[in-house]
């Protein structure tokens, strides 16, 4: 994975609540084995017409909306089921930040092991992204060492995030690389008949 300090990019809005991983990703396209390819299937149903062309109304469709890497989304986004699939589709379409006043817990977990940045801002804070990201080309500048947020208009917010997860996406690791830091003292207690020394 690749890790960020600061990540500046075109933020769109999906001022939608309650958007369950069924409506990110839908379940008849999960048969791949891979993390990529999903971002093709990305909200399929908002997107896609019933004769495949591709829905002129629907948000992320919108000519202005093109080429955006930080969605702005609204209350419960990823709820439903614990899909993995749905932080690989957000990714593999171009996403990197995904901000909301609250996520599904397992959603947001995802979207940390798989390095994407789910920040969580107060309400009115959203509503103000979701109004400038009407006014587009708009663009976020996320600076994950200093936890902030900020715009080129003034705006300019703190977000939470665990040490542990800021570290992770800092350096680009997911779990198995963390595990395979200490690959020298696991080798030497395979080798120890499994005694801790």
């Amino acid at each position: 994975m690749s890790g960020f300090k600061v990540f500046e990019g075109k933020a769109v809005a999906l001022d939608r609540a309650n958007v369950d991983t069924d409506q990110i990703i839908p379940k008849q396209f999960l048969k791949r084995i891979e993390k990529t390819g999903f971002g093709q299937y990305l909200f399929y149903d908002w997107r896609f017409l019933k004769n495949g062309e591709l829905n002129p109304d629907f948000e992320l469709n919108q000519p202005e909306n093109q080429n955006a890497s930080i969605l702005i989304a609204n209350e419960n986004f990823g709820c439903g089921s614990s899909r993995e699939h749905a932080p690989w589709a957000l990714l593999d379409y171009g996403f990197r930040v995904v901000i909301a006043p609250s996520f599904a817990d397992i959603f947001h977990q995802n979207c940390l092991k798989n390095g994407m940045l789910p920040i969580k801002l107060q309400t009115e804070e959203v509503n103000y992204l979701f109004l400038k990201a009407k006014e587009q080309p708009y663009q976020l500048k996320v600076d994950l060492e200093n936890e902030t947020i900020s715009d080129n208009n003034g705006f300019l917010t703190a977000f939470p995030i665990n040490g542990y997860w800021k570290s992770m996406l800092l350096n680009g690791w997911d779990e198995i690389e963390i595990t395979l830091q200490l690959e020298e003292k696991i080798s030497e207690f395979e080798k120890s008949g499994g005694v801790f020394s």
